[in-house]
């Protein structure tokens, strides 16, 4: 009881503060102009304070998991690869079809992870969140990023070819996608300084940490945001299967691929911590990322449908990660 209690705990305050920034919007106490603001300040300042701040405080050494890091990178080639093969469709073009593949990899391990892990695993979750994240930026966000800015007639001769073709050249250029992206520089810098840095001073630590805090309520404020102003403009909805098989991707396909993969690579005889794959089994089980909202808005992709897609997979999470939990028998740690 006292698990469900502690992602009971977790879970409800997202909803909450999605509910609130949906109600503000839909009664005219949000202007529809200040949500652009909102996914700034989300972008360009809390979000990466807090990624600095995780960096800073995770050593470098204990990062390097490579077995564990390869599990998670296979499964995001993967379902990175199909759900842009099958998702581009002749009204799907292929910036939304990327934008489906980054939002059925991308776990809110920020937002909802980090709470939810360190109650069950400890510093061992805090651990694989980093690592999970320094993939997702490198890879998940960069590839994905370089595919979208393609234009779509490279990818017009067929839609294997067209893909194959996206997908190779975003890791052709998934280092440039890499430094233009403005969450990779706040992770690389904190774990840089908290490796060979000095303390921060007392208030620039405190700048940071109000900062860092501001993140996650601010972001579901604005994913409501999002929510209601999309219901309010837009002039056809979206229709379920354009968001609840991703939504489902997320939550089961995922967790199901990282789980079996490290299975696998055990059987061959690759030595893992259970505990660490049970953790980074968790996190591939989190509905998607929050601010992939704001970057498919950025980019110019249907972020009504992105907005669908998350917030499906809040919803459903309620359900889906109280299984995963059970499934995989883990407690809140220490008990």
């Amino acid at each position: 009881m006292s698990q469900l209690l502690s992602i009971f705990a977790v879970t409800f305050p997202i909803f909450a503060l999605v509910l609130c920034g949906y109600v503000a919007t839909r009664r005219g106490v949000l202007p529809l102009g200040a949500i652009p603001v909102l996914s700034v300040y989300i972008l360009s300042f809390a979000l990466p304070a807090l990624l600095f701040k995780l960096g800073m405080g995770t050593p470098l050494g204990r990062l390097l998991d490579g077995p564990l890091m390869l599990v998670y990178t296979i499964c995001a080639a993967i379902l990175i690869g199909a759900v842009i093969l099958f998702g581009r469709t002749a009204r799907m073009g292929l910036k939304d079809a990327a934008f489906g593949a980054v939002v059925g990899v991308y776990p809110n391990a920020g937002f909802m992870g980090i709470p939810l892990l360190v109650v069950l695993f400890g510093e061992v979750g805090v651990r694989v969140i980093i690592l999970t994240m320094l993939v997702d930026l490198f890879l998940v966000i960069s590839c994905c990023l370089a595919i979208v800015q393609m234009p779509e007639k490279q990818a017009g001769s067929g839609l294997m070819s067209g893909v194959l073709r996206g997908i190779g050249r975003a890791f052709a250029g998934a280092l440039k996608g890499a430094l233009s992206n403005p969450l990779l520089w706040p992770v690389a810098a904190g774990i840089a300084w908290g490796a060979l840095g000095p303390a921060l001073p007392a208030p620039v630590s405190k700048t940071l940490t109000m900062l860092a805090d501001t993140a996650s309520p601010v972001a579901l404020f604005a994913i409501g945001a999002i929510l209601a102003r999309n219901a309010m403009t837009s002039t056809q909805a979206t229709p379920v299967a354009d968001y609840l098989p991703i939504a489902l991707v997320k939550l089961l396909v995922h967790p199901a691929c990282v789980y079996a993969t490290g299975w696998s690579f055990m059987a061959i005889g690759v030595a893992f911590e259970a505990k660490s794959l049970a953790a980074l089994t968790l996190v591939a089980a989190l509905p998607p990322a929050i601010n992939i909202t704001m970057l498919a808005e950025r980019f110019g992709a249907d972020s009504g449908r992105i907005a669908r897609i998350i917030m499906a997979a809040t919803a459903l999470s309620f359900f889906s990660l109280t299984a995963a939990v059970w499934l995989l028998g883990v407690g809140p740690s220490g008990s």
